[in-house]
């Protein structure tokens, strides 16, 4: 079986890309979704997943400092460049960013360096499918190490039920959890807006996927707002060869499916519902050559 990895990303937050994703769940086939957006899981809004199977997610390290061992030599201070070891040498879990500085440098070996519980992940059943998402605990951050393992099983689904399509909701931005969701993909889909913002931020993940060496296709939302900057951007996915799959307009219909728990193409037959609708034949198409 040829199985593909498709990632929906964006330059930013807030472009669209959980609603597209969403379509795209009730469009598709024999698929997973894989929702990597973990900063901002909002997937489980529009696909009410039931939760088949749980587990936790330890991520970064903190430090502890054991007092009966602890000479307060103040080695660890006077290193620890997020000032994260108080005056009586406890170290604050919040201010403290797991470098394990501290651990190398300690003369008295007192500084324990445990993993820290960051979050659980999913895997769920949905009115759409099967779906692989995660939840992270309270001022925990993200990392490419669990948007990895969320891939990781989802591609562990897809094989034992003989899926032909992972679809993931990337997270926003080029930093590490983008890299994760991107690095491997069989293409992914940029999608952004007519902004100059949207513009230089799609051209950012538009070098990114080249970078990485993941053929790249895009989408813009909301063309309408501004007709000119769609051009621009239609002009710079033809320069660079970036296929182009198509826009998307306003369409107040979005609020009111998110309000349904729908996806757009669910719940209504609006002219951007159709328009998700030919953006996936086209993405579609171009993922079983």
């Amino acid at each position: 079986m040829n199985m593909k990895e498709l990632t929906i990303i964006s330059g930013k937050g807030g472009t669209g890309k959980t609603s597209l994703v969403a379509s795209f769940a009730a469009l598709a086939e024999n698929k997973v979704i894989v929702d990597a957006d973990v900063d901002a899981a909002d997937m489980h809004l529009v696909l009410e997943p039931s939760v088949k199977r749980e587990a936790e997610f330890m991520g970064g390290h903190t430090a502890q400092i054991r007092p009966d061992i602890c000479n307060q030599c103040g080695e660890c201070r006077e290193r620890c460049q997020f000032d994260a070891v108080s005056d009586d040498f406890v170290v604050d879990s919040i201010a403290c960013e797991g470098c394990g500085v501290c651990v190398h440098f300690c003369p008295a070996d007192a500084i324990e360096f445990p993993r820290r519980l960051s979050g659980k992940w999913f895997v769920s059943e949905t009115r759409n499918g099967p779906m692989i998402h995660a939840r992270l605990g309270i001022a925990e951050e993200n990392s490419g190490m669990l948007v990895s393992l969320l891939r990781k099983e989802a591609r562990k689904l897809a094989d034992k039920k003989r899926l032909e399509m992972i679809i993931t909701d990337g997270p926003p931005g080029i930093g590490c959890p983008v890299i994760a969701s991107v690095t491997g993909s069989d293409a992914v889909l940029i999608i952004t807006e007519p902004t100059l913002s949207g513009l230089h931020d799609m051209k950012r993940v538009g070098e990114l996927a080249d970078f990485l060496k993941v053929p790249a296709l895009l989408t813009v939302n909301k063309y309408d707002l501004n007709p000119e900057i769609t051009r621009q951007i239609e002009s710079f996915s033809r320069e660079n060869h970036i296929v182009f799959t198509g826009t998307i307009p306003y369409d107040p219909a979005v609020t009111s499916a998110m309000v349904a728990k729908k996806s757009l193409v669910e719940f209504s037959d609006t002219p951007a519902a159709l328009a998700i609708r030919n953006i996936w034949e086209r993405v579609s198409t171009y993922m079983q050559t």
